[in-house]
């Protein structure tokens, strides 16, 4: 098997792109603003009702591609597409269905309840390891029912990572989570038959170790997850951003915050490589998608980042908002290498 990513593709030029592999996409997104309805397609694809800056389109389709034709499913809501021992899926929950209720919140219901139908697919499906997490929601920085949005929604996601005796430290998933412009929670994911491989940032606490200062639960995600279809070894870099230990630095300062994310992605290539069975990963072939708080910075982030991972980079950029009010600038990446006999390592 082989996944690959086919990123920034028009709506008008998808059919051309796949051409007759349709039934080999595993799963993909529509980023737009405005929210856009278009034709249902047979995969499962998550919506993002967020801006594109400095983009003539006004949305893009991002698709995972698999070799071989895949099989598709609905559970509880959650649509699904697997190829293999690869699955990918995506859940919107309108946190209007849920009541507030005391000692809870409707997002933080909502967000238990998305997990607790992920955890039951993947069961059920039989391929337990979730890899790699995108979760969006609306207001993400806003406080309601006395807590930050944000917050509720780890404490939700906690809730089922431990109903469903999965760890909330250590062996975790790679994820992001980001403020769009309104619309329901929204999550995909991407799991497999076996286990990722986590990889942390030395210059960082772990998220998971978060102190109580950022909220009463801490996120629940690894820094970069290695995984291993067959065939391949597959980097997810998580939403990473200008935070050193714990602490946000540079503060106010965009240019900053750009070069301190790329350090720390920098620093978690070098854990990574330290992990792999494939060539070293480099900055310069990663795929970015970059969220960015105001649509104004985008070309001070442009000016800054040929010089920090190379002219060649394919890159998205986003309007979102960030977990913390005062970050202004969050970088996901993803990079996929070749492994064989050559690697000296059996497959996994």
């Amino acid at each position: 098997m082989n996944l690959s990513l086919l990123s920034s593709l028009s709506v008008h030029n998808l059919a051309a792109v796949l051409d007759g592999r349709q039934d080999c996409v595993l799963g993909g997104s529509l980023i737009a603003l405005p929210a856009k309805v278009t034709e249902a397609f047979a995969w499962p694809q998550q919506r993002l009702r967020a801006a594109l800056p400095g983009l003539a389109e006004d949305s893009i389709n991002e698709l995972w591609l698999a070799d071989t034709p895949c099989q598709s499913g609905e559970s509880a809501g959650l649509r699904w597409r697997r190829s293999a021992s690869v699955l990918f899926g995506v859940i919107e929950l309108d946190e209007s269905e849920f009541p507030p209720r005391e000692g809870s919140s409707p997002l933080q219901d909502a967000s238990a309840e998305a997990y607790r139908r992920i955890f039951s697919l993947l069961d059920s499906q039989q391929l337990p390891h979730l890899w790699r997490v995108w979760n969006y929601l609306a207001e993400i920085n806003a406080e309601t029912a006395g807590l930050e949005r944000y917050r509720q929604f780890n404490i939700g996601r906690q809730d089922s990572f431990l109903e469903f005796r999965r760890g909330a430290t250590g062996n975790v998933p790679a994820a992001c989570a980001l403020g769009v412009a309104g619309g329901p929670l929204s999550i995909a994911f991407m799991a497999g038959a076996h286990p990722a491989v986590p990889v942390e940032n030395p210059r960082q606490v772990s998220a998971y170790n978060y102190p109580t200062e950022y909220g009463p639960r801490s996120p629940i995600f690894s820094r970069a997850v290695l995984v291993y279809p067959p065939g391949q070894e597959i980097l997810f870099i998580s939403g990473t951003a200008s935070i050193v230990g714990h602490q946000t630095v540079h503060p106010g300062d965009l240019v900053g915050q750009c070069r301190e994310s790329v350090a720390n992605i920098s620093a978690v290539l070098d854990e990574a490589n330290r992990l792999a069975c494939s060539a070293p990963f480099v900055l310069s072939e990663l795929s970015y998608r970059i969220y960015i708080r105001h649509a104004a910075d985008l070309a001070r982030v442009r000016d800054a980042l040929p010089a920090l991972i190379g002219v060649e980079a394919a890159v998205v950029f986003v309007q979102a908002d960030i977990c913390r009010l005062d970050l202004l600038i969050e970088i996901e990446a993803f990079a996929s290498h070749p492994r064989g006999v050559a690697d000296g390592q059996p497959e996994k």
